[in-house]
């Protein structure tokens, strides 16, 4: 999917929107931060002011990104791969899967010699690479830290990718 396009009038208008939404927020954190009136936002060291409305761009940027997961998930609801949110966000399959893990249900583990793995308080799941001969793992660590199936090359054998998925799973055993 190409790079949407923005004319300078839709980037001019997202700036003005973006700031007149940013002044409200960054009056309130200013005033709080420095027990100043809204009326008096402006007032000081102008370093101090600046940092104050970049403190309140940070605040933006987390929303942003929270919001941005949202997006990607709700489209992994409805059938979205991988590859279709990266090229939403101009990123590879693999960049998409890595920002947003849990955006794209994978499907259950399935075919010969498929199984699963429950060691140290989390769990993976063995299965054979679709397009080789070779074996891959996915696992949610007792700690939460997933790792995607398709994050390294296909191993060799079922047993190498279950020794390989059980020490990602002690490195991140809860506790």
């Amino acid at each position: 999917m190409p790079k949407p396009e923005i004319t300078t009038e839709e980037l001019t208008a997202l700036d003005r929107a973006l700031l007149d939404a940013l002044n409200p927020l960054a009056i309130a954190l200013r005033a709080r931060e420095t027990g100043l009136p809204a009326d008096l936002m402006w007032a000081g060291d102008p370093a101090d002011v600046a940092l104050s409305v970049l403190r309140t761009w940070k605040v933006v940027d987390e929303e942003v990104k929270r919001l941005t997961a949202i997006a990607a998930q709700t489209a992994g609801s409805y059938g979205a791969s991988y590859e279709r949110l990266g090229a939403a966000w101009g990123i590879t399959r693999q960049g998409a899967r890595k920002k947003w893990p849990d955006a794209v249900e994978r499907p259950a583990a399935s075919g010969p010699g498929a199984s699963g793995l429950e060691l140290f308080g989390g769990t993976a799941e063995l299965f054979r690479d679709a397009s080789s001969t070779g074996w891959r793992w996915t696992g949610r660590g007792a700690d939460g830290t997933l790792r995607a199936g398709d994050a390294a090359p296909a191993l060799a054998t079922k047993e190498e990718a279950a020794a390989h998925a059980g020490a990602f799973l002690k490195e991140h055993a809860a506790g």
